[in-house]
């Protein structure tokens, strides 16, 4: 078995991605590994593995070659940990080579054909005082953008169990590029906002990402409120609103796609209360490259 690494073309704005292929005798593929490489500021002391190995070739230790592989660039690079998954169920194999559990997740899915449209309605024109919502498709309106990348600090202290995520640092140009990189891949990044009628700020967010064009499913990449404006049902009327804007602007869509940490008591509440139905749970691993000290463990 040989394995061979190459660096694939073209970073992202955020992480880069290496990979390594195993093939066998004859030169005929066995798996692959990638690891994610995150280059944003907040996120570079980690990385994400991700190791596929052909069901026929399993149980010959291809996946420890190339997830050692992976780990070791990781420990090259500095970084302080390795996530993997989350896998559906669990991982056996992931626990054999010393990953640990550190965040469980719920799916849910919310069939748009079945949306109670009178009830979402009345829970978008519901009075929120001092608020108002907006939405957009695509990239953020420029006078926007500034307020927008500062209410990303809104995902800071989502609950994430034991896994190694730290704050991260958002400016104009990293939303945008997100934005740039749903649409190169033939998607369309669909947010809706609730905006402070104070100062005109971005109080909270919800974003989810439509298949442009294709049936399927649409998927939540995030919501968030920023903690001084919480406890005021922001959440639950970002994603009722998004929620009808889908169902109106993209009737090819089949359900709506969202995973929530299962410590996410609020966030999994407001889920069902809107109608998601839990469809299954997954684990994400970790692998742990140096000890986290108190002040590690706060950056």
């Amino acid at each position: 078995m040989l394995i061979t690494p190459w660096r694939e073309p073209e970073p992202g704005s955020s992480s880069y991605r290496l990979s390594w292929i195993a093939t066998g005798a004859e030169g005929d593929p066995l798996g692959v590994a990638y690891l994610r490489v995150f280059t944003a500021p907040g996120a570079t002391h980690r990385a994400e593995a991700d190791v596929r190995v052909h069901p026929a070739e399993r149980r010959r230790g291809i996946g420890t070659a190339l997830f050692e592989a992976a780990v070791g660039a990781a420990r090259e690079l500095g970084r302080r940990s390795v996530t993997a998954g989350p896998v559906a169920g669990g991982s056996p194999f992931l626990v054999s080579l010393g990953l640990r559990p550190v965040l469980h997740l719920t799916f849910a899915r919310l069939p748009v054909a079945e949306t109670d449209v009178p009830r979402m309605t009345a829970l978008v024109e519901q009075a929120h005082p001092g608020y108002r919502l907006i939405s957009w498709e695509g990239t953020v309106a420029g006078d926007l953008a500034p307020s927008f990348a500062a209410s990303r600090r809104a995902m800071d202290d989502m609950p994430m169990d034991e896994a190694d995520v730290a704050a991260e640092t958002w400016d104009v140009d990293r939303v945008r590029a997100i934005a740039a990189a749903v649409d190169k891949r033939g998607d369309l990044l669909c947010t809706v906002a609730a905006v402070s009628e104070t100062d005109g700020s971005v109080a909270g967010f919800t974003e989810l990402v439509v298949p442009c064009g294709k049936g399927g499913d649409a998927q939540h990449y995030g919501t968030g409120v920023l903690p001084e404006h919480r406890g005021r049902g922001l959440a639950r009327w970002m994603k009722a609103a998004a929620i009808l804007h889908v169902h109106e602007a993209h009737p090819q869509i089949a359900g709506l796609l969202t995973d929530t940490a299962d410590n996410n008591v609020a966030m999994r509440r407001i889920n069902e209360v809107l109608g998601y139905v839990p469809t299954h749970r997954s684990v994400l691993y970790q692998l742990d490259l140096q000890p986290r000290t108190a002040a590690t463990a706060a950056s």
